[in-house]
């Protein structure tokens, strides 16, 4: 890719969106255009039927004059994005070019990217490329609005910054240093949205003892070894209690099984 992409469109947080130079959002067609916009820009890999495209554009029930408030809809937008820009079909396509910049794209293709950088041990590549996705990831997508399939993709941005947080603590634990405390913010962060996943509580208790606090680590250990007792009745998987064994040392693994 060469040069800035004429084409930038953000959906998490306030919906902004700039063709050329230009913005473009406060000249779509009032509410029914920014979903109409939004819903094709995060499509824009498909063709979209007509009753799809009226459900995601009138969540609460369609107009009585549905069909023609769509052709309104759709010819506003299109001045709106410029027909050469961004070419509305008549089987509700957006025409996007392959450079176009898209927040939520950029942010999944950035967690994979974490991960395999984190896989390979790269850490500083992964650190990039896990913040670079949680600064996407942790704003609301379409903020203020409560479609089902707006809800769904705020479900998958979930899954994005839990992703995003795993490698980025893992990142931080392997870089050291100055980044262990943002490691330890990041994995506490994790363990609060998703407390059943282990490897968050892993990455805690590690960041921990690389920061010198061993008792607070055996703290976490026992205290997720409580919860999957409680609520799962299922005890810590092998490499959580191996970490375990680790930190209380070889006079006090016998403690583990009680």
């Amino acid at each position: 890719m060469n040069g800035t992409p004429r084409v930038r469109v953000q959906l998490c947080g306030r919906l902004a969106a700039e063709i050329d130079g230009r913005r473009i959002e406060h000249d779509l067609p009032g509410r029914p255009g920014r979903l109409l916009f939004a819903y094709l820009t995060v499509n824009r890999d498909r063709v979209v039927s007509r009753d799809e495209l009226v459900e995601a554009v009138w969540p609460d029930g369609a107009p009585k004059a549905v069909d023609g408030d769509l052709r309104s809809l759709l010819s506003k937008t299109r001045r709106a994005t410029g027909s050469q820009a961004l070419g509305l079909r008549s089987r509700f396509r957006l025409d996007l070019p392959d450079d176009a910049w898209i927040d939520v794209e950029v942010a999944g293709q950035a967690v994979h990217q974490a991960e395999a950088a984190a896989s390979a041990q790269d850490w500083p590549r992964a650190w990039a490329a896990s913040n670079a996705a949680l600064c996407t990831a942790r704003r609301p997508f379409m903020a203020g609005e409560g479609a089902a399939w707006i809800l769904e993709w705020r479900t998958q941005l979930e899954g994005m910054e839990s992703r995003a947080l795993e490698c980025y603590a893992a990142a931080s634990l392997g870089i050291g240093g100055s980044e262990l405390s943002a490691g330890e913010r990041a994995a506490r962060l994790l363990v609060r949205k998703e407390p059943y996943r282990e490897s968050g509580h892993r990455l805690l208790m590690e960041t921990l003892v690389a920061q010198g606090n061993d008792a607070e680590a055996i703290h976490i250990y026992a205290e997720l070894r409580r919860l999957l007792r409680e609520q799962l009745g299922i005890n810590p998987s092998p490499s959580t209690q191996a970490l375990h064994k680790r930190l209380l040392g070889p006079g006090l693994i016998a403690d583990v099984a009680h």
